[in-house]
C-alpha cells in the first residue's frame, strides 16, 4: 500500500505543479502568487507541491488505518477524501479575492483532490485482496 501512497504523493505533487501552470501559465490567472511572479509563480508553488504530496500521504495513513479495521474500507475512504476535496474547493470562495482568481485556485484543489482519490481507491482493493 505504501508504494502506491508515495507514487500517488509524487503524482499529486506534479498535478498541484502542472495546475498552477495551466491556471497561471496558459489561462493567465494569478494563483498562490502576485502576477508579476510569472507562469509558475514563487516559493508558494512549491508549497502547494508539497502540501498535495503530505496530503496525499496523510490520505494513505488514513487508508492504511481504514482497512486495519473497518468494514468497507474502500467506501469510506471515497467519502472522506471527497468530503476533504470538497472543503479545499470550497475555500477559496471564503477569501476576498478577485472570482478569477477563486475559481483558478479550486480548480487546482480539485484536480489534486481528484488525483488522490482516484489513485489511492484501487490501492486499497489491491491492497485488501493481497491481505
Amino acid at each position: 500500500m505504501w508504494s502506491g501512497g508515495l507514487m500517488t504523493a509524487l503524482v499529486a505533487a506534479l498535478t498541484a505543479v502542472a495546475g498552477v501552470l495551466l491556471v497561471r501559465g496558459v489561462l493567465g490567472v494569478a494563483v498562490f502568487a502576485p502576477e508579476r511572479d510569472g507562469a509558475m509563480g514563487d516559493a508558494s508553488t512549491g508549497l502547494l507541491a508539497g502540501g498535495a504530496a503530505v496530503a496525499a500521504l496523510v490520505a494513505t495513513l488514513l487508508l492504511h488505518l481504514l482497512c486495519l479495521g473497518t468494514p468497507q474500507p474502500g467506501r469510506f475512504f471515497a467519502w472522506i477524501v471527497t468530503l476533504a476535496t470538497l472543503v479545499m474547493v470550497l475555500l477559496p470562495f471564503t477569501t476576498s479575492v478577485p472570482l478569477v482568481t477563486k475559481v483558478g485556485t479550486a480548480a487546482v484543489y480539485l484536480a489534486v483532490g481528484l488525483t488522490i482519490g482516484m489513485l489511492l481507491t484501487p490501492v486499497a482493493r489491491g491492497a485488501v485482496r493481497s491481505r
